[in-house]
């Protein structure tokens, strides 16, 4: 079964598959409460095409990244991915529970996702379990956790979404990978257009939502001169500086809606994930990276406008 499932999750659109024991998961987690039976914990890797971040790189277009990089891999490719894996192991006799993150509930309570409109977001939400996805795909083998938070993959960098399947059945594991790519530069922080990412790694959510939909001016090609012109701090949310609580984030966010949104409550990513491209690039320079290509993804100095041009 176990070649079966990497041979089907590949031909549908995987490019990683990775297998967990249950042994590798304390008793009390997630998992054993949405499925107490789990032996396995299947991982399943898709490549965020580096194509569609070309766009916000050289600041052309903007669409593709949130569109074919988020909202089509999760809305489309990976669940259908899932449900042809757990229907063959249906078909087997096991028991496959497909589990990929539902992006508008959590159990903090004044939390968010910076990928999703914040007023679509149920928060509190202490009944509906659901696993810890970078936990679970390191436990699986695909990848590394890097400074920002992010999966770091051999082959693609950060450049990867994720989702897993839970089943009854024993199969073999995957080693789980030795952390050999993250070395803290910190180029991931350095490359935040909102100063998101802590000093001690992982992201402020409120933070990376307000720069994540475009409230640094000087990387958002849509802003106009005049923007936030209601708000004292303008030139320090316009250049990044601005440090941001939830309140603040909210009256942003409503303000910043300088690029529409796209399906499934999706906001457009106007950064571009600068912190996941700008870690790409460490590893491609340092030669880290399995999947090569003809060109290096970054082929020249990073464009960015001038704060001077949003003063009166």
């Amino acid at each position: 079964m176990r070649n079966k499932i990497i041979a089907l999750a590949k031909s549908t659109g995987a490019d990683l598959v990775g297998f967990a024991p249950a042994s590798r998961f304390d008793k009390e987690d997630e998992i054993f409460k949405i499925f107490p039976d789990t032996k396995t914990v299947i991982g399943f890797g898709f490549r965020v095409l580096r194509g569609s971040y070309r766009g916000v790189e050289e600041g052309t277009t903007y669409y593709q990244y949130s569109t074919m990089g988020v909202e089509n891999l999760e809305e489309t490719v990976m669940p259908m991915c899932q449900i042809r894996v757990a229907m063959m192991m249906e078909e087997e006799g096991a028991i496959a529970v497909p589990q990929r993150r539902h992006q508008q509930i959590m159990k903090e309570e004044n939390s968010t996702n910076p990928e999703k409109d914040y007023t679509e977001i149920f928060r509190g939400v202490e009944n509906e379990h659901q696993m810890n996805f970078a936990d679970a795909a390191v436990k699986c083998g695909l990848g590394e956790i890097g400074f920002s938070g992010a999966l770091l993959t051999d082959e693609f960098g950060p450049f990867v979404r994720y989702c897993f399947i839970l089943t009854d059945a024993e199969l073999e594991e995957t080693p789980v990978k030795t952390p050999h790519l993250c070395d803290n530069c910190g180029k991931c922080k350095k490359a935040c257009p909102g100063n998101a990412i802590k000093d001690e790694g992982g992201i402020e959510p409120w933070q990376c939502a307000t720069y994540y939909n475009g409230a640094n001016g000087t990387k958002n090609p849509f802003m106009a001169p005049d923007h936030f012109a209601d708000f004292e701090n303008r030139i320090e949310i316009i250049s990044g500086e601005a440090k941001v609580d939830p309140e603040l984030a909210k009256k942003i966010l409503d303000a910043c809606y300088c690029y529409p949104p796209i399906g499934h409550k999706y906001r457009s990513s106007i950064c571009g994930r600068a912190c996941d491209r700008a870690c790409y690039v460490h590893l491609e320079e340092k030669g880290l990276l399995t999947k090569a290509f003809q060109t290096p993804f970054r082929k020249r100095e990073e464009w960015k406008f001038d704060v001077e041009d949003f003063k009166e």
